[in-house]
């Protein structure tokens, strides 16, 4: 099996996976992913594609991650890799789009406007 190349976004952050097969090691961005990712319920969005078609150690996982936060870094990764999996085997489509790991979730933050302290709030109203 040779490299599998894809990308995944979510907020701000943009995720590169490059999928071999190999013995289950996952590093991002130079780090092994508990350590770049000490939350466990943060990891949960890396392992979990794995734990649903049940390769946890059937491949290994090169990832370069960039902008936003851990949380939304995660979720691209989480894209990524069920992207990448989609393309070594069609079925598991079907069990991915069941938990919509395959759709790309388009929400960012609103732009704060100007005359307003944020996106939406605004200062107190004084009639008189």
């Amino acid at each position: 099996m040779e490299v599998i190349n894809t990308s995944g976004r979510r907020k701000a952050a943009v995720a590169r996976v490059y999928l071999k097969a190999g013995t289950g090691n996952i590093v991002v961005n130079g780090k092994d992913y508990k350590e770049y990712f000490p939350q466990k319920n943060i990891r949960y969005n890396l392992e979990d594609p794995f734990t649903i078609v049940d390769s946890a150690k059937t491949y290994d996982l090169s990832v370069n991650v960039k902008g936003g936060g851990f949380k939304g870094q995660a979720e691209a990764i989480r894209l990524a890799v069920c992207k990448a999996l989609v393309i070594v085997n069609e079925d598991h489509k079907t069990l991915f789009k069941e938990k919509k790991y395959m759709t790309r979730d388009s929400r960012v933050v609103e732009r704060k406007k100007y005359g307003k302290p944020k996106a939406r709030k605004s200062f107190q109203f004084s009639k008189r």
